[in-house]
């Protein structure tokens, strides 16, 4: 079953939480400046995939082959959740072929593959790393947040194991840890630490928004960088309300000091309602938060036997 998701939305209170208590110090280290000197904050928005046949005649032409579905892609969003990394180390071809197709400002996230996080849990993985880590940074300009997903198993007794991973990854490497053991959240002393750990690291944190597991949306920072998976509902009206929450909540942050965001929509399922999720975010945030974001431009599908 996919990580969060339930069946009945009735029951689930998806109000924000107030942001974590460790926050204030992420405001706090951020240089104050007059609004009119402030810059405007790095905004990254899409999904997570590429390959959707049903994308063609709606996000991509009505003659877009699958090869070329990521060269549209990179012309109508401005990052991906690139979730392909999770299942196996992308090779130099394919690296090169990325950079190739993206366009200027462009940036993948690749997700840390799966026989580091999930078979080895961190350890005695030094090699896979090491080739994980050397063909993303190849991606050189394009290289957005990382992310390392860390299994539901990994709870915070390992932390020991996942502080020596991360001191192990070199610094221009942007990494964000995603938690998913209920045990980092359910006393908040221990989240708390954990905050301040990944802050004296100078690494980032996940914030994920999925019905089912309303704990791992901590609303914790551990710098001014925020990496959120929002998981939508196959276009439920909750999605919609659940966004402008979210809209909301970035406005505040960003003039408390959020530099930059990287937002990752998913629509459900099989991200078909994805695209149009990702133009309202982008819509409101252009709106609310006084932001310059390019919208990506959906037709209307044509079904077949429509006009009769």
């Amino acid at each position: 079953m996919e990580f969060g998701k339930i069946h009945n939305l009735d029951t689930v209170n998806f109000n924000l939480p107030p942001g974590a208590a460790f926050n204030g110090r992420i405001w706090a280290a951020v240089e104050p400046l007059p609004v009119s000197d402030r810059l405007k904050p790095a905004v990254f928005i899409g999904g997570p995939i590429w390959a959707n046949k049903d994308y063609v005649g709606k996000v991509y032409p009505s003659h877009a082959r699958e090869k070329d579905f990521l060269h549209y892609y990179t012309r109508q969003f401005n990052t991906i959740e690139l979730n392909l990394t999770h299942y196996q180390i992308p090779t130099m071809g394919m690296i090169e072929k990325w950079k190739a197709e993206a366009t200027e400002g462009f940036t993948y996230c690749p997700k840390f593959p799966q026989a580091i996080s999930h078979e080895r849990h961190l350890i005695a993985a030094e090699g896979l790393t090491e080739e994980f880590v050397n063909a993303v940074l190849s991606l050189e300009e394009f290289l957005g947040m990382t992310f390392l997903q860390l299994p539901p198993t990994f709870g915070p007794d390992k932390w020991p194991v996942l502080e020596a991973y991360l001191r192990s990854l070199p610094d221009e490497l942007d990494v964000a840890v995603e938690f998913r053991h209920p045990d980092w959240f359910s006393k908040a002393q221990v989240w708390q630490q954990t905050l301040e750990r990944l802050y004296g690291l100078h690494r980032h944190v996940v914030i994920t928004d999925v019905a089912g597991r309303r704990d791992v949306l901590h609303m914790g920072l551990s710098s001014p960088v925020l990496t959120l998976r929002f998981i939508a509902n196959e276009s439920h009206p909750t999605d919609y309300t659940r966004a402008d929450a979210w809209v909301q909540r970035l406005k505040t942050w960003f003039d408390k000091g959020l530099q930059k965001a990287y937002l990752f929509v998913h629509g459900g399922g099989d991200n078909d309602t994805a695209p149009e999720l990702i133009l309202y975010w982008t819509r409101e945030l252009n709106k609310h938060c006084g932001l310059n974001l390019p919208e990506p431009v959906l037709q209307p599908k044509v079904v077949q036997g429509s006009l009769f």
